[in-house]
């Protein structure tokens, strides 16, 4: 069987799905991508089962969406609907930081420079959920503490229409990631320096907005 990332020991259908989730997250495998499962087996050297047990578990992540007459494919992107959110959590997420800014302590400030340094280390053998995870508990640790509970909760709102979206854009923009390392460094950068608040704030929503042109760029848009 073709090598992957998969873990020691893992079935032919745990390694079929780290084998098809890679081409996705390399983009070998683009949006609307037909996924034949006879000559994924063929490939892989494995019955048509493991292949079928890995495509639906793609689909559970939503990677992977069921067209009637054409089959397995590739998920689209709800495009409109993907940007909406982006847009709006830019604008939510900056003005939640800003205003978290003033309860932020080292505590909060180690626990996002950790998280980050976790996301640096996966940028070589890249996995787009943990990615995406650790991206959110980033983002977290820097507006949790915002005094405004209706803020709050419209930013966690918002996280979750995403995820509903896309359980991980990285896996359809993984040039992006370095890119968002890099900038969770000069969010911190600003916060440690004691940067005035609006700078704090627009620099999430550079952070974000940036997002958004990666995923049009890939897109052709």
């Amino acid at each position: 069987m073709t090598e992957t990332s998969a873990p020691i020991g893992a079935s032919k259908s745990q390694l079929t799905y780290h084998w098809i989730r890679e081409r996705i997250a390399r983009q070998e495998f683009v949006p609307g991508y037909r996924l034949v499962l006879g000559t994924i087996a063929e490939e892989l050297g494995v019955s048509v089962v493991p292949v079928r047990e890995a495509v639906r578990r793609l689909e559970a992540e939503g990677l992977v969406e069921f067209e009637k007459n054409v089959g397995a494919r590739v998920a689209l992107v709800d495009e409109a609907d993907y940007l909406n959110s982006v847009e709006t959590l830019a604008v939510l997420e900056g003005a939640a930081t800003a205003l978290s800014l003033p309860q932020l302590g080292e505590a909060e400030l180690e626990q996002a420079e950790r998280l980050n340094d976790r996301m640096r280390g996966l940028l070589e053998r890249f996995d787009p959920d943990e990615f995406t995870a650790l991206n959110h508990e980033f983002h977290n640790a820097l507006h949790l503490q915002c005094p405004n509970p209706h803020l709050g909760e419209l930013v966690q709102r918002e996280w979750t229409r995403l995820s509903r979206l896309r359980r991980s854009i990285f896996a359809f923009v993984p040039d992006r990631a370095p890119e968002s390392v890099a900038e969770h460094d000069e969010i911190l950068h600003l916060i440690r320096t004691d940067a005035d608040p609006v700078d704090v704030e627009l620099a999430v929503r550079r952070h974000r907005r940036r997002t958004i042109e990666a995923y049009r760029r890939h897109r052709g848009g």
